[in-house]
């Protein structure tokens, strides 16, 4: 099952164009948010300086010390995202169709008693009774857009890496997981590149090593017919989604210890699935 991904539209106090710091919209000047006076945003701006400069002291002391050479270590993981701490678990997005007004599904992500980061909740595929809902019962978790300092757009870089790593502990569901390589025009900012992740219920941790050659393309929650391998220079987001699709109504439980990546060089599989080659202009008669 494919569920819809969302993800909260707003900006943060401070970093409107009338601000200290400019961050592009990505609906080009037609929001609708609240507009902050100019001394609010230079004053939140100012508020905000000294993370941004730690930002970009963090920046360059990456770039001085990254090594190339270091990745292509056969069996190693890098950790990409940890749930060891309340801040890491603040670098993340948890939405429901209920906070669309399509349903009254809960879900939340917080810290479990054993210190790892829980995504739980209760699904229900109850609708709405407003004649236009048809199908209810989802939560997403998103990670929030990769930014360099002074709210620069970034992208993840993981074109050295052909695994996606995860230890988790589930409840026996099926998850999707999604991975978000959003493009400038608004046609592509859909495009999300999907798995599955398959569970087991106990107490035991998994690790699920996922090679990138086996997701597939979707837009809206629609498997496209065009497909093509993930392009991993041009990662903005990871999430997962649930749903309550056949009947499985109620709680679901999956905590993450960490995700990473590792390049396996026993993988050589570019693409799991036939690419159809489709004619430039297609003219309807």
């Amino acid at each position: 099952m494919l569920v819809r991904q969302l993800e909260p539209d707003f900006i943060r106090p401070g970093v409107l164009a009338s601000g200290l710091f400019w961050e592009r919209h990505r609906k080009g000047g037609y929001q609708t948010e609240k507009r902050v006076s100019t001394k609010d945003s230079i004053i939140n701006g100012l508020k905000e300086l000294r993370t941004e400069f730690v930002l970009f002291q963090q920046e360059w002391k990456e770039k001085l010390e990254s090594d190339p050479l270091v990745v292509f270590r056969p069996g190693e993981i890098d950790v990409v995202f940890g749930f060891e701490k309340q801040n890491d678990l603040d670098h993340w997005v948890v939405t429901t169709d209920k906070d669309h007004g399509e349903g009254y599904s809960q879900a939340m992500l917080e810290l479990s008693p054993a210190g790892y980061g829980l995504f739980h909740g209760t699904l229900e595929s109850r609708v709405p009774k407003d004649g236009r809902i048809k199908r209810a019962g989802y939560a997403n978790i998103k990670s929030l857009r990769v930014r360099k300092s002074f709210k620069r757009e970034a992208f993840y870089d993981w074109s050295q890496y052909n695994t996606l790593v995860l230890k988790v502990r589930g409840d026996g569901r099926s998850y999707l997981i999604n991975l978000t390589a959003e493009g400038y025009y608004d046609i592509l900012w859909n495009d999300i590149y999907h798995y599955v992740l398959y569970t087991r219920g106990g107490p035991h941790w998994q690790l699920a090593k996922i090679p990138f050659s086996k997701f597939f393309l979707a837009s809206k929650g629609r498997v496209q017919d065009q497909q093509g391998p993930v392009p991993l220079n041009r990662i903005t987001n990871v999430g997962f989604s649930v749903g309550s699709r056949g009947g499985h109504e109620g709680s679901f439980r999956l905590e993450f210890d960490f995700i990473g990546l590792e390049f396996d060089p026993s993988h050589q599989e570019e693409f799991a699935y036939e690419m159809y080659r489709q004619p430039k202009y297609i003219v309807a008669t």
